[in-house]
């Protein structure tokens, strides 16, 4: 209990922008949850998506693999499903690809969407925190210069030392959310290469039955 009456008596005489502070860590941690949960089921439907589109893709059979991609919703298959329909109209390796970096294009704004605010939050929190501690200062100050002579040393400390939680606090809440962005960021990038890596593996299959049929 010792604690948390602590933690209370740090975050009330902060000041008030200790709540601004605790309402832009709110916001950047929703925002980093949502994120969290949208990309992992983003990751988990491509590898179901992918472990069905890659036997039909290795023997052949693009008609399977159309069918198979047209009746699935992950961004996998929104990929190849559109370098497979393509496929189906025209033999040339560069038309593909093109369609499927057309895809690509809208694919990864949706999965780099919100993120870039996780940190900004933790940007703001910063300034937030920093901003807290001036006004804190300057009021300190404007109290210490009209205070008793003898009591001005000891009114200065506790005066700045209040003013700092809010510095503190704020890089409480920066740190974590910056470190979640990063996260954020580098889960973002694993999908979009195996994005990248699965339409090169199509190319190729696609590519290689092409020539194969030509020399037949």
């Amino acid at each position: 209990m010792d604690f948390i009456y602590s933690i209370i008596g740090f975050f009330v005489t902060g000041g008030p922008f200790m709540y601004p502070i605790l309402i832009v860590f709110a916001v950047g941690a929703a925002i980093a949850v949502e994120r969290y949960i949208t990309l992992k089921l983003v990751t988990d439907q491509n590898q179901t998506s992918w472990s069905k589109l890659q036997p039909a893709l290795s023997e052949g059979d693009f008609d399977k693999a159309r069918e198979l991609a047209s009746d699935d919703t992950s961004t996998v298959s929104q990929l190849l499903g559109m370098g497979l329909a393509r496929q189906g109209a025209v033999r040339r390796r560069e038309d593909i690809e093109i369609a499927m970096e057309e895809s690509m294009m809208e694919i990864v704004p949706r999965l780099e969407q919100r993120t870039p605010y996780v940190a900004l939050a933790s940007s703001i929190a910063t300034l937030l925190g920093l901003l807290g501690t001036i006004m804190g200062l300057i009021q300190a100050f404007t109290a210490v210069a009209n205070a008793n002579p003898a009591e001005k040393a000891d009114l200065l400390s506790a005066s700045i030392s209040v003013a700092m939680n809010t510095t503190a606090f704020g890089l409480m809440v920066a740190i974590p959310l910056l470190v979640i962005h990063t996260m954020l960021t580098a889960k973002t990038g694993q999908i979009v290469d195996s994005l990248e890596m699965a339409s090169v593996k199509a190319l190729n299959v696609i590519s290689t039955t092409a020539r194969r049929q030509v020399q037949v």
